[in-house]
C-alpha cells in the first residue's frame, strides 16, 4: 500500500506514483520500497537500442529514439544505482562508446544523429562534436568505481585527466562532471590533488551558494536558466565524495537544509535548469526528486 502520511518520504512517494514514468516509479520502488532491482533493469531496457546506446527520451531533454551519449551514461547510472554495472550490459555498452568517440577517444555530448528530432536549444547540434568532460568524466569514473575494464577506457581517462587538468575558468556543470570522474579515478593521490585545487576553483569563482539565504548574491553561470544555482550538495552527493571536503559542515548543512525546504507542497522537487517544453519539465521532476532523496539520506538527513 502507498505510503499517506505527511512525512518528505510519504509525499514523495505519492509525487512519484502520480507523474513519474515506469522507471523512475521501479527505481523509487527499489531505493525506498524494497523493490527488485530486476525490475527496474526491465524497464530501464525498454530505453536500449540495437547498437547497444541508449535512446528514447532516456534524458528528458532529448527525445527522439535514438542512441545518445547522454542518455547512455544516464542509463549507466541506473545501472550502478542498483548494483548492476557489470557483465555483458557494460561490454555492450562500452562497445557503444567505443564507436561514438572522438578521435580524443572521448564523447561528445550530442551526436549529429539527433537532428530531426526535438531537442533542447541549450545542447547545440553540429556536424563534429567535440569530446566533453561534461559527457565523459560521469561515465569514466563511474566505470572505475565499478571495477570495470575496457579498453575504451585508456583513453578516456586520459582525456579526463588532461580536461580536469586544464581547468581554470569553470561551471557547476563541469565541475560536477570533473568531481565525478575524480571520485573514480585509480590514481587516488593525484584525484585528491585535482580536487584539491578544484575546491578551491569552486570558491574562488563562487560556483557554489554557500549561504541560502544570501543567494541573490551568488552569481549563475552564462548561458544558466535565472535561478539556476549549484549548492554544496550538488558537488558532494555522498559523505564519500572528494568534493565532501571543500565545504565546511555549516555549510553543508545549510545546503542540506535547503534542498529539504525545496520539496513542494504537491511532494516533488523542482527542476530549475530552462524549461522549454511541457513534457520534459513533468519527466525531469521525478529524477530530480529521486536524487534530492537520496542525497538527503546519503548524508543521514531523516526521511520519515
Amino acid at each position: 500500500m502507498a505510503g499517506t502520511g505527511t512525512s518528505p518520504l510519504n509525499r514523495a512517494e505519492q509525487f512519484i506514483w502520480l507523474t513519474a514514468r515506469v522507471l523512475e516509479q521501479r527505481r523509487f520502488a527499489h531505493h525506498f520500497l524494497e523493490g527488485s532491482a530486476d525490475a527496474v533493469e526491465t524497464a530501464l531496457a525498454a530505453y536500449l537500442n540495437e547498437d547497444g546506446g541508449y535512446g528514447h527520451a532516456l534524458e528528458p531533454d532529448l527525445r527522439g529514439p535514438v542512441s545518445q551519449p547522454l542518455h547512455t551514461a544516464h542509463a549507466l547510472s541506473v545501472l550502478d544505482s542498483i548494483g548492476r554495472c557489470d557483465g555483458l550490459r557494460v561490454e555492450r555498452i562500452c562497445r557503444f562508446l567505443t564507436e561514438v568517440s572522438t578521435k580524443e577517444g572521448a564523447l561528445p555530448a550530442l551526436l549529429p544523429t539527433q537532428r530531426g528530432y526535438p531537442a533542447a536549444p541549450f545542447i547545440p547540434i553540429v556536424d563534429d562534436p567535440p569530446a566533453e568532460l561534461l559527457t565523459t568524466g560521469p561515465v569514466v569514473g563511474l566505470l572505475h568505481r565499478n571495477a570495470v575494464w575496457h579498453a575504451w577506457l585508456f583513453r578516456a581517462t586520459d582525456f579526463c585527466w588532461a580536461a580536469v587538468d586544464a581547468l581554470e575558468q569553470s561551471h557547476p556543470y563541469e565541475i560536477e562532471a570533473a568531481i565525478a570522474f575524480l571520485d573514480g579515478a585509480p590514481d587516488r593521490a593525484r584525484a585528491q590533488t585535482v580536487a584539491d585545487r578544484l575546491g578551491r576553483l569552486v570558491r574562488d569563482q563562487r560556483l557554489a551558494v554557500l549561504d541560502p539565504e544570501r543567494r541573490a548574491e551568488y552569481p549563475v553561470a552564462a548561458g544558466y536558466a535565472p535561478g539556476e544555482q549549484h549548492f554544496p550538495y550538488d558537488y558532494a552527493r555522498t559523505p564519500e565524495s572528494l568534493a565532501r571536503h571543500w565545504f565546511t559542515d555549516e555549510e553543508l548543512s545549510r545546503s542540506l537544509d535547503h534542498l529539504a525546504a525545496e520539496q513542494q507542497a504537491d511532494g516533488g522537487w523542482p527542476v530549475n535548469w530552462r524549461q522549454w517544453a511541457p513534457g520534459t519539465a513533468l519527466e525531469g521532476r521525478p529524477i530530480v526528486t529521486l536524487k534530492a532523496l537520496l542525497t538527503l539520506r546519503a548524508h543521514g538527513r531523516g526521511l520519515g
